[in-house]
């Protein structure tokens, strides 16, 4: 059994160089190195198993034994220093990207509504409270629809093709949301209470005042008996609901081919209260709207009995009521996507 110790002797050695080269090892590829270096194929472990073939039958349980416990050291060794190193690499991450959940958090930029979206939903909310409903139509428009069925005669200036946009001999971009109407009645009977936003069309030269592309709310009440005062009396309501409870309001006489008789309403500024300033003018009020008994032709051609039912029309610019809402003075800005002018909005 001398060949024991000589064996023993030469295990005790290839341990001691295990040591050795661990105490040099610095990082994941070193300990790899030192893996291969006695573990691996042509490792010192490996080829001391080899060797124990020339042993005798009674030294090979003894000497293997002692090889299995020295390469299960080995192995100890190379995963405890592998663990150890990955604990530190996570520790020093963790570190690196540790977040200090006291500080404020960074808001995301979020966007706002468009001022005309924000008077279009006030105004349509305002409406919706009364009893109206919503209703939508096509932006390119049969002549029939915007013009004729409106009792609008054949030589009036906005047919001209100077005036409005055609798109075809009898289509044209609608130049009001009246169409909408037209539209309303032909497909339903009355009663009827309903209002119309959206964009029309016309031939305007672009300035601070005036684009030809601009928005409208129009709004049409068609039942029995229905009379100049509850015209009155609902437009009140709307301006009281729109600018405050002390806002007054006044008609003045004037012409629209759809409606008879027709007015124009004026309402108290909203800015000075009716004292005068820049936005009326220092007259004390701001034309907002125009509106009017339904004319009887319009009511014939859309198949409704003017002898049985009547009702009143009014629209009104969006564009016009969010300028003058927040003092924006130059009409082209609402459609030009500034973030600058947006971001006041929000």
């Amino acid at each position: 059994m001398k060949g024991v110790y000589a064996v023993k002797d030469q295990l005790d050695q290839i341990k001691k160089k295990f040591q050795e080269e661990m105490a040099k090892v610095k990082d994941m590829k070193e300990l790899d190195r030192v893996r291969i270096q006695f573990l691996g194929k042509r490792g010192a472990m490996t080829q001391f198993m080899k060797g124990m073939g020339k042993l005798s039958k009674e030294e090979r349980p003894v000497i293997g034994k002692l090889a299995n416990d020295v390469r299960q050291e080995i192995q100890n060794g190379l995963n405890s220093f592998k663990h150890e190193m990955e604990t530190k690499a996570l520790e020093a991450r963790l570190t690196k990207e540790r977040i200090d959940v006291t500080l404020p958090g960074k808001a995301p930029a979020i966007g706002g509504h468009h001022p005309l979206d924000i008077v279009t939903d006030e105004l349509e909310n305002i409406f919706l409270g009364m009893g109206f409903s919503i209703v939508e139509g096509p932006e390119i428009e049969w002549v029939k629809y915007n013009f004729d069925d409106l009792n609008m005669p054949l030589d009036h200036s906005s047919r001209d093709k100077q005036e409005s946009f055609y798109y075809r001999e009898n289509m044209v971009l609608r130049t009001q949301t009246s169409p909408v109407q037209v539209r309303t009645m032909l497909e339903q009977k009355p009663p009827l209470r309903i209002i119309s936003p959206g964009r029309v069309y016309r031939s305007d030269e672009i300035d601070a005042t005036h684009s030809p592309v601009f928005h409208q709310m129009e709004g049409l009440v068609i039942d029995k008996g229905i009379t100049m005062s509850d015209l009155k009396g609902t437009m009140d309501l709307f301006a009281k609901q729109l600018f405050g409870n002390k806002t007054k309001t006044k008609f003045r006489p004037h012409q629209f081919y759809f409606t008879e008789p027709s007015a124009e309403m004026d309402v108290t500024c909203f800015r000075c209260g009716g004292e005068g300033c820049s936005v009326c003018d220092d007259s004390g009020w701001v034309e907002l709207l125009g509106c009017g008994m339904v004319h009887p032709n319009v009511l014939k051609a859309c198949g409704i009995d003017p002898k049985v039912y009547s009702g009143f029309a009014f629209g009104l610019g969006l564009d016009r009521i969010a300028l003058t809402k927040y003092g924006i003075t130059d009409l082209r800005i609402l459609f030009e996507n500034d973030i600058r002018f947006l971001e006041q909005f929000k």
